[in-house]
């Protein structure tokens, strides 16, 4: 988004980008990092995964435990060596979880501005 687009927002000419407004939240709290590392990466909300430049897709669970995966991948590649072509896996549905005996269900998100306290 461009600056003439930021100042229409605040003086009132155009209204507030209900996606925008959420995606700048997220960033100024720090959960997606601004720095050229992480420049490409994707996160579909539907999903609830983090797609890569790549195109290679995470869900929080996997993401998770990626630590354990990585230090198993290690000792087998000391062991074994490098697979030449690995099998490309899509990421594992990432279910709500229950509560109750149903599911929970996604909470609709609320532009600050639509907000009533």
């Amino acid at each position: 988004m461009s600056k003439p687009t930021i100042t229409r927002w605040l003086d009132g000419t155009v209204p507030i980008n209900p996606m925008a407004e959420k995606l700048m939240l997220i960033k100024s709290l720090g959960y997606l990092p601004n720095d050229l590392r992480w420049s490409g990466f994707r996160v579909c909300e539907k999903r609830a995964i983090i797609i890569t430049r790549s195109d290679r897709e995470f869900s929080p669970k996997e993401l998770e435990s990626f630590v354990f995966w990585r230090d198993e991948h290690r000792q087998l590649v000391e062991k074994f060596g490098h697979i030449d072509q690995p099998k490309v896996y899509p990421a594992k549905e990432n279910v709500l979880p229950f509560r109750g005996g149903h599911r929970m269900k996604a909470a609709d998100w609320i532009p600050t501005k639509s907000r009533k306290y």
